[in-house]
């Protein structure tokens, strides 16, 4: 048994030689041959103290194995250019995802996302996008929004700009676990899980000029490399660390990342619901208290994310299933105001509409409106029953000062955080982890060192350009609908009419939300 210990330690340490040259100190070597030599098993050897465990090189640390953390990987793991980079993500998850065997009888979880077609192709490039097909990824081509008065409405389908859907909803657990399954499939990305980040030393950024290329960082002896020390005595050293741990980031913290934002007031409640029929419409209404969104999940399932108070939103946490029902029909369908009136959809849908646009001046005036346009306010299904569990969680919002500095970067919810109102979230952390792949790309093509400041600023500044123009928009349209005004109100309404009518304004916030802008 002793003799099987020993020379399972000297296999590892032959393998981590590799990353340690000439210019290791006798220490680090003393402690590799001394870890070989027999201390590294207390349990067969003794109970004698261990020597600190010598440090690992990496080129890139991933810090989060969610959904954006995972996605970095899987990009590093499929680009020609950085495949060959060593890749180590700390998952501080107990267990890897697993896809559950398809079920459509199976009641969907209620967390779920609603992805773009840009977040689909990124899907697709990474080689995930089967795993999430095999599951349950459910299409919709359409949207409805109208205001709680019932004086304006918009519908934007996909036929409005040419494309056959907006998007999919799919459950969080099958996008993590495609995204996983890419990786073990891969098998150039080292999981570590589970394992907790004790701490991130990071150094000053270099004052090298050009940009420090990868032979110059070498020649320093990696002391210019940041060093992650695990709670289980671990200790990596890294060119660049990438923070993708949340919006209570730890790495966002200890790098010294300042952050701006504030508390919404509100609150959404999520769950899963049956409702009267099937449908592929994503519907949602702008409420005094926040929207209520109603997104297709398959069959008769739905889910629901109703943005209310604090005080509301614990009420219908905890009320029976049965009322919590009754509330979501008047929220969705009742209180406040009547639908709203659909005048000139059934004008333009009419026979004397069809008469007065058939000329060749109505062709031309037509050619403004979009398919949409002719439609009338369609009433969505009722909901018959509350079928999980509902949670909730506090909305804000919040941008970090910086996305990067020497050895870090910031991907996803540890980079921004935004209102859950048209579901662009997890789409802006794809985004993300896309932009920030394909700038590490461009730094291994020209033999940069890809730790540089100066190398990952130009993914900042792509992403911080996007990601505040969808905050900005989010912001206000939170802000523009929590406020009870009257004339207000009438705006609002006639915003929404106007959207609905004006062609080449809906095609382009229909192509901005999909992310083909």
């Amino acid at each position: 048994m002793m003799k099987r210990v020993v020379m399972q330690s000297l296999v590892r340490t032959q393998r981590r030689l590799f990353f340690y040259n000439s210019s290791s100190s006798f220490t680090q070597r003393l402690q590799f041959f001394q870890s070989a030599a027999g201390f590294c098993n207390q349990s067969e050897i003794g109970n004698q103290a261990l020597p600190p465990r010598p440090e690992e090189d990496y080129d890139v640390v991933i810090v989060g194995g969610g959904m954006v953390g995972a996605a970095v990987g899987c990009g590093l793991a499929s680009s020609a250019m950085t495949r060959g980079l060593r890749v180590a993500m700390i998952d501080s998850s107990p267990k890897q995802p697993t896809f559950r065997k398809h079920d459509p009888n199976a009641i969907p979880d209620q967390r779920v996302s609603a992805i773009t077609p840009a977040t689909v192709r990124f899907f697709q490039d990474v080689g995930a996008w089967e795993g999430v097909l095999s599951a349950r990824p459910t299409p919709f081509d359409s949207m409805q929004v109208w205001d709680y008065g019932g004086l304006g409405f918009t519908r934007y389908k996909a036929e409005d700009v040419g494309e056959p859907l907006l998007g999919y909803v799919v459950e969080n657990s099958v996008l993590l676990a495609a995204l996983h399954s890419c990786l073990q499939s891969v098998g150039s990305i080292e999981t570590m899980n589970p394992a907790q980040v004790k701490s991130v030393m990071f150094p000053s950024s270099s004052n090298l000029s050009p940009i420090q290329t990868k032979e110059a960082a070498e020649s320093n002896g990696k002391q210019d490399w940041a060093q992650i020390e695990l709670a289980d005595g671990r200790r990596l050293r890294t060119r660049l660390v990438v923070g993708a741990d949340g919006g209570k980031s730890a790495v966002r913290s200890m790098a010294g990342f300042q952050t701006r934002g504030w508390q919404y007031k509100q609150t959404a409640v999520i769950c899963t619901v049956k409702v009267e029929w099937e449908h592929t419409t994503a519907w949602q209404r702008f409420l005094p208290t926040g929207p209520f969104a109603l997104l297709p999940m398959g069959g008769t399932f739905s889910n629901i994310v109703w943005s209310t108070s604090p005080e509301i939103a614990q009420e219908l946490k905890s009320m029976p299933s049965v009322d919590f029902v009754v509330d979501a029909n008047r929220a969705l369908l009742e209180d406040y105001g009547s639908q709203p009136y659909s005048g000139l959809a059934e004008l333009l849908s009419s026979g004397l509409g069809k008469q007065l646009f058939g000329s060749e001046l109505g062709t031309q005036l037509l050619g403004a409106f979009t398919p949409s346009s002719a439609e009338q306010f369609q009433v969505p299904p009722r909901v018959i029953d509350c079928v999980t569990e509902r949670l909730s969680f506090p909305l804000s919002l919040l941008h970090a000062t910086k996305y990067v500095n020497h050895r870090v970067a910031l991907v996803g919810d540890a980079a921004h955080t935004v209102h859950p109102l048209a579901g662009q979230g997890v789409n802006l952390g794809f985004g993300d982890a896309l932009a920030l792949v394909n700038t590490l790309h461009r730094g291994v093509e020209g033999g940069f060192d890809i730790g540089e400041e100066r190398v990952l600023k130009e993914y900042e500044n792509e992403r911080k350009k996007t990601n505040m123009t969808m905050m900005a928009l989010l912001d206000g349209f939170q802000k523009l609908y929590a406020t009870d005004f009257g004339p207000l109100n009438i705006a609002r309404a006639a915003g929404f009419n106007t959207v609905n009518l004006l062609g080449p304004l809906k095609k382009q916030i229909i192509t901005y939300a999909m992310g083909v802008h």
